[in-house]
C-alpha cells in the first residue's frame, strides 16, 4: 500500500509537466481561462463584471504566455475581458474614481497593453481616467498614496504593486517625466517606514496617524511580515523598472531597494521546501503554512531581477529551489494541459468593518483557496520567467544592433510629440519588432539600437546588425541613403565575423537603387520589383513553402511574406529559398562573417504575434529558428 501511494504521488507531481506541447505557464493559463471569474461578481448580466485587481493579476500572466507562444487565444481572452468594462469613449464600467481605492488602478496595465498592441483609443482614454485618480488621490503628509479613502493615512505594501507599475508605464507613454521622481518616492516612503532593520523584511502596513488599533502607537506599523504583501512590493519593483528611464539619476535607488527586499526574502526561504510561509519569519509557529501566492511572487521577482541584471546571479539558486518548491508543494494536475494551484490565501488586510487586527491569529483565520486569482496570476508570471530563462544561451551574450539610421521614421505619439517608430524593438504595435527582440533576448542576446551612420568601430561590440526597410523620400523628409563608404565599413565588419541581416521591402516602399551598393559587396542585388501582392485576406498569395535541408528552418514549412523584392545573386551568395524561379531568401559567407537577406521585413509583430495570420503560416516558428541560427553564427 505504501509503495502504491508513492507511485500515485510521483504521478501527480510529474504528470502535468510531461506534456511536450504545453509549458506549465500555459497549463495554468488554460486553467484560469476555464475556471476563474465565473462567480456572481463577474457573471451578473445587469450589473456587469466587478472592476477588481484580481482580474488584472491574471491578465498580466496571460499576456506573458501570449508573448511566449504567439497563440491568439490568450490575447483574445484579455481583450474580451477588458471590452466588457471599457466603452468606446473610455468609460470604465463599475469603476468609481471617487472611492480612491488604489487597488482599482491595477488593471490600467492591461489597458495600456491593449492600447499599445491595437492602437485603439478607447483603451488609452480609459487609462487616462485611472491616471486622473492618481493625480487627486489622497496622500500622507510626506506624499505617499493612501491605500484607500476608507483607510486614511495608511500605506500598505499591496498599494505599491497596484499603482506604481501603471503610473510608471503611463509616464513613459505620455512623456510625463516628473512622475518618475514620485514613483521613487513612493517606494522610498514605504521602505523607510515599514522595513525592519534586523530582518530586512517589511511590515504589511503603516498608519501615519497611529490611530488604528492594528498599528503600533510608537511606529504606526502593523504587527507582522505578511508574505504576499512583500511579494506585491517585490513584483512592483521589477515591473516598474521595465519602463523607468535607464538614464534617470534615481533609477539606481529602485535597484538598491529591490536588492534589499529580495535579500531579505531569500533569508526566509524555507530550506526544506524552497518556498515561503504566509507569515515570513514565523515558519516554526504552529498554524503557519507554506503559501503559494507569496512564493510565486518571490520566484517571479527574483527570476526577472536575475535576467535583467538587477541583482547578483547568485539569486539563481533561490529561483531554482523556489520554482521546484512551487511545483512540488502547490501544483496538482487538473486534466490534460491543466493544473491547479493550491494553498493560496484568499485575502489579508488591516482594519475595515469586520475588523482585522493584524494579529497572527487573524492572518491564520483567512480562508485558503485553490486557484485564487492572486496566486494564479503570480504563478503564471513566475513560470513564464523561469521557462523564458531556461532557453539555451551562449556563454558570452551576443549584442544585436537594430539600425535606426537608414530606417528613421517618425510619427506623432499619444503625448502629441514626434516619436521614432516603424520596425523598432520597443514597438508593441503591428509595425514593431517587440516580439522579435523578445526572441533574441530568450536566446541570451542583448538588444541595441544604432541611430548613427554605421562604421566598423561603432559595430565593434555587435555580433548581429539588422537593417530593415531603408527609407524613401516619401517616408522621411531627409532620408539617409546608403553610400559606398558606409557599405565598405559594414562589409569590413562582416568580414571580421559580424552577422548582417537585411530585411528590405519591395520597390516603392523601400529605397533599393542606392542601397544595393551594400548587398552587392556580398554578391546580392535586390530587384526593384514587388512580388506576392496580397489583396485583403487572400493570404495564399503571400505563401512561401520552405524546402527541407535549409540548415536554418527545420520545423518551419510555410511562411507568409507579401510585397517583396526578389534577388539576383552571384558568389559568395547562395540561394536558400526559391519560389517559381524567383530567389526569395539568400545567405552568404564573407570572410569570417555571414549575411542573411530577404526582400521583406516579414518578422514584425503583425505577422508574428498570431493575431492575424491563419495557423498554417509559421512566421513565429521561423523567427525562433532564424534567431537561433543567427546567434550561433555570431563570432
Amino acid at each position: 500500500m505504501k509503495r502504491n501511494l508513492i507511485v500515485i504521488v510521483c504521478f501527480l507531481l510529474i504528470a502535468p509537466f510531461t506534456h511536450a506541447q504545453k509549458a506549465v505557464s500555459e497549463q495554468m493559463a488554460i486553467t484560469a481561462m476555464d475556471k476563474l471569474f465565473k462567480d456572481a461578481r463577474f457573471t451578473n448580466p445587469e450589473k456587469g463584471p466587478t472592476w477588481t485587481y484580481d482580474m488584472g493579476v491574471v491578465l498580466e500572466g496571460i499576456a506573458e504566455v501570449w508573448r511566449n507562444t504567439a497563440d491568439p487565444v490568450y490575447f483574445q481572452y484579455i481583450e474580451n475581458w477588458m471590452d466588457q468594462y471599457v466603452g468606446e469613449d473610455g468609460t470604465i464600467r463599475n469603476y468609481k474614481a471617487t472611492e480612491y481605492n488604489i487597488d482599482h488602478v491595477k488593471n490600467g496595465r492591461s489597458l495600456l497593453f491593449l492600447y499599445k498592441v491595437t492602437g485603439k483609443q478607447k483603451y488609452l482614454k480609459a487609462s487616462e481616467k485611472l491616471y486622473a485618480q492618481l493625480k487627486t488621490h489622497p496622500r500622507t503628509n510626506e506624499g505617499g498614496f493612501w491605500h484607500k479613502h476608507i483607510y486614511p493615512n495608511q500605506m500598505w505594501l499591496d498599494g505599491l504593486y497596484m499603482a506604481q507599475p501603471f503610473y510608471t508605464e503611463y509616464a513613459a507613454l505620455m512623456n510625463i517625466p516628473e512622475i518618475y521622481e514620485d514613483v521613487v518616492n513612493q517606494f522610498t516612503y514605504m521602505e523607510n517606514h515599514a522595513r525592519d532593520a534586523k530582518t530586512g523584511l517589511l511590515y504589511h502596513g503603516w498608519d501615519e496617524s497611529r490611530k488604528e488599533r492594528w498599528s503600533d502607537p510608537q511606529t504606526g506599523l502593523s504587527k507582522h511580515f505578511w508574505g504576499r504583501g512583500m511579494g506585491w512590493y517585490a513584483m512592483a519593483l521589477v515591473d516598474v523598472l521595465d519602463n523607468f528611464p535607464q538614464d534617470h539619476p534615481r533609477r539606481k535607488e529602485l535597484i538598491q531597494i529591490l536588492n534589499r527586499t529580495l535579500t531579505a526574502a531569500a533569508k526566509f526561504q524555507d530550506k526544506k521546501s524552497g518556498v515561503w510561509y504566509d507569515i515570513l519569519d514565523l515558519g516554526t509557529r504552529e498554524g503557519n503554512y507554506l503559501e503559494a501566492s507569496a512564493s510565486s511572487m518571490f520566484v517571479y521577482a527574483m527570476a526577472k531581477a536575475v535576467r535583467k541584471g538587477y541583482v547578483s546571479s547568485s539569486f539563481q539558486k533561490n529561483v531554482d529551489k523556489g520554482y521546484a518548491g512551487l511545483l512540488k508543494e502547490f501544483v496538482t494536475p487538473a486534466g490534460q494541459d491543466r493544473v491547479d494551484l493550491n494553498r493560496v490565501v484568499e485575502v489579508s488586510g488591516l482594519g475595515g468593518k469586520k475588523y482585522r487586527d493584524g494579529s497572527f491569529e487573524y492572518y491564520m483565520s483567512e480562508p485558503i483557496r485553490t486557484n485564487d486569482p492572486k496566486g494564479v496570476g503570480a504563478f503564471i508570471l513566475a513560470s513564464s520567467e523561469v521557462e523564458f530563462a531556461k532557453h539555451p544561451k551562449k556563454k558570452k551574450p551576443v549584442t544585436v544592433t537594430l539600425d535606426n539610421f537608414y530606417n528613421k521614421e517618425f510619427k506623432k505619439g499619444p503625448s502629441g510629440q514626434l516619436e521614432p517608430y516603424h520596425y523598432l524593438w520597443n514597438g508593441d504595435d503591428n509595425n514593431g519588432f517587440f516580439l522579435l527582440g523578445r526572441i533574441f533576448e530568450q536566446h541570451g542576446a542583448k538588444l541595441n539600437t544604432l541611430a548613427d551612420a554605421p562604421s566598423a568601430q561603432k559595430l565593434g561590440k555587435s555580433g548581429i546588425y539588422i537593417i530593415v526597410d531603408p527609407d524613401t523620400e516619401k517616408e522621411t523628409q531627409k532620408p539617409n541613403f546608403m553610400n559606398e563608404a558606409e557599405a565598405k565599413e559594414i562589409a569590413k565588419w562582416v568580414h571580421k565575423g559580424g552577422v548582417l541581416v537585411l530585411l528590405l521591402n519591395d520597390a516603392g516602399n523601400c529605397e533599393l537603387t542606392k542601397f544595393n551598393v551594400l548587398p552587392q559587396q556580398f554578391g546580392i542585388t535586390f530587384n526593384e520589383d514587388s512580388r506576392n501582392r496580397v489583396k485583403g485576406n487572400q493570404y495564399e498569395t503571400g505563401a512561401i513553402e520552405i524546402p527541407t535541408g535549409t540548415g536554418i528552418f527545420d520545423k518551419t514549412k510555410k511562411i507568409y511574406i507579401k510585397e517583396i523584392s526578389t534577388m539576383q545573386i552571384k558568389d559568395p551568395a547562395k540561394s536558400l529559398v526559391e519560389d517559381q524561379g524567383d530567389t526569395i531568401i539568400v545567405t552568404a559567407k564573407y570572410g569570417k562573417g555571414t549575411v542573411f537577406a530577404i526582400g521583406d521585413p516579414w518578422l514584425y509583430n503583425e505577422y508574428v504575434d498570431g493575431r492575424k495570420l491563419p495557423k498554417a503560416y509559421q512566421n513565429f516558428d521561423a523567427a525562433n529558428e532564424l534567431v537561433s541560427w543567427l546567434v550561433k553564427q555570431a563570432k
